[in-house]
């Protein structure tokens, strides 16, 4: 249940082996990142654009991501089962990636394979076809899986905690769309979206594993070739707002025996002077399994088999949250206990004894951060990506160790508030709604939303 401190970006699962060189040049205005490790014979990239979902246009959410997944669907020279073959014969892996900030395109595949491997890349990057057959298939499919998401409490309750929280702002809006706004989507648009923002002047490309970087600066040339010039797309997204007061927002499903329940507000911006000061804080109040929430919810009184909290970042502002799922019939005590936490979170902040174990906990387990040559590289790719302060990764422990326990204390109660907070909750209304809207002092507002609202 441990957490890092720097829980805002991830990037899928990590390869094999240390590093021994690295490297960034920039072909014309792309910037190319590279991690050199030698352990294994594999080679990863990744081609990353700092163009996500916040660029849907109204009515249309989804796009992003639909364009992404057409590269998989068909290009020049290929249809959709032919690049299927091709990924399976050369040994390598090739998928999408589309979040509110960012599309990635990654590759994987052994090195004897790569030149290959790059061709194919090359090719499904600057010549799809968006074939109309394809694209209605994925469409379909695409809708299916929204209809399949509402099993997943989790995923309902995330869903209903943002759009309250970040309403009206794109932080607040679905990644994947609705199916209302992906039946919208045509051809035209894909191509579009496609033209607008896949260039060699927006892309990034990161590589790490069994290659050189003058290698490897080589493939990216290759495989950004085809892109047209473009230009730099800015970023649509302002500061989120805080939304005041505390707001229930219950996500009704029948037959509940267990709810999820998350609380937040808004939380960290990576810009924050006091940034460090508050992940670090965090981690004591819920980022390991030691932390507090574990210790009360879990270990004291075992109402939910996890209890964490976590303080996110994108390019701008994001939430701060804590996370429990705990029996219907513990969920309300539950909830009155976090908000209780919270609280003393804020009057009394954490101890000396706590500041010392989490700066150890840290700085140890940042080994296991950077013991890849693709982690290594995906932190200068956050850096670039999501506009992070310079050196944000190569200071960090320096970072850690200055923290004081003033300065995470006064962190919490600046970046905190325990007055403006969304409470969302999946669970049976009929059944707990009336005691779950108790629990909850100075509740200025309660929605209660169907599990398939879109």
């Amino acid at each position: 249940m441990s957490q890092s401190v720097k829980s805002g970006l991830a990037w899928g699962a990590e390869g094999q082996g240390r590093g021994a060189t690295g490297g960034r040049v920039a072909p014309r205005d792309g910037a190319v990142l590279v991690e050199t490790s030698h352990a294994l014979p594999i080679v990863s990239i990744v081609v990353a654009f700092p163009s996500g979902s916040a660029h849907d246009p109204a009515g249309r959410e989804g796009l992003a991501r639909i364009t992404a997944r057409m590269l998989r669907r068909g290009a020049e020279g290929y249809s959709a089962n032919e690049i299927e073959e091709t990924i399976d014969a050369l040994g390598g892996e090739f998928g999408t990636d589309v979040a509110t900030s960012a599309t990635t395109v990654h590759f994987e595949v052994i090195k004897r394979s790569l030149d290959r491997f790059v061709e194919l890349g090359a090719t499904l990057l600057a010549r799809p076809t968006f074939s109309p057959p394809e694209l209605a298939r994925l469409l379909r499919e695409a809708e299916a899986e929204l209809v399949e998401a509402r099993d997943s409490d989790r995923s309902l309750c995330s869903r209903a905690f943002r759009r309250t929280l970040f309403a009206g702002h794109p932080y607040g809006r679905r990644v994947a769309g609705t199916i209302p706004t992906l039946r919208e989507i045509t051809r035209d648009d894909v191509a579009a979206f496609y033209a607008r923002h896949y260039s060699r002047r927006n892309a990034i490309v990161a590589i790490s594993g069994d290659i050189e970087p003058g290698e490897a600066h080589g493939v990216a040339e290759r495989l950004l070739s085809g892109l047209p010039e473009g230009e730099a797309i800015p970023d649509p997204v302002t500061d989120p707002g805080a939304r005041p007061g505390r707001c229930l927002v219950f996500v009704d499903k029948p037959e509940r025996t267990q709810t999820q329940m998350v609380i937040g507000g808004l939380g960290t911006d990576a810009h924050d002077p006091d940034h460090m000061a508050l992940l670090v804080a965090n981690t004591v109040f819920g980022g390991t399994f030691s932390s507090r929430l574990m210790q009360e919810v879990r270990a004291k009184r075992g109402w939910s088999y996890g209890a964490s909290s976590r303080a996110g970042f994108d390019r701008h502002r994001d939430a701060f949250t804590m996370w429990t799922a705990p029996a219907a019939q513990d969920a309300a005590a539950c909830l009155s206990l976090q908000l209780g936490l919270l609280e003393a979170l804020r009057r009394d902040g954490i101890t000396e004894d706590e500041l010392t174990f989490v700066k150890r906990y840290l700085v140890r387990s940042h080994a296991f951060e950077i013991d890849t040559a693709r982690k290594r590289v995906h932190q200068k790719l956050d850096e670039l990506l999501y506009d992070l302060p310079e050196g944000y990764h190569e200071t960090y422990l320096r970072r850690i160790e200055d923290v004081t326990l003033e300065e995470a204390n006064a962190a919490v109660r600046r970046r905190i508030s325990e007055d403006d907070l969304v409470i969302g909750v999946v669970g049976t209304h009929e059944e707990i709604g009336e005691a779950i809207a108790a629990a909850v002092p100075k509740l200025a507002e309660v929605k209660v939303e169907p599990y398939d609202l879109e």
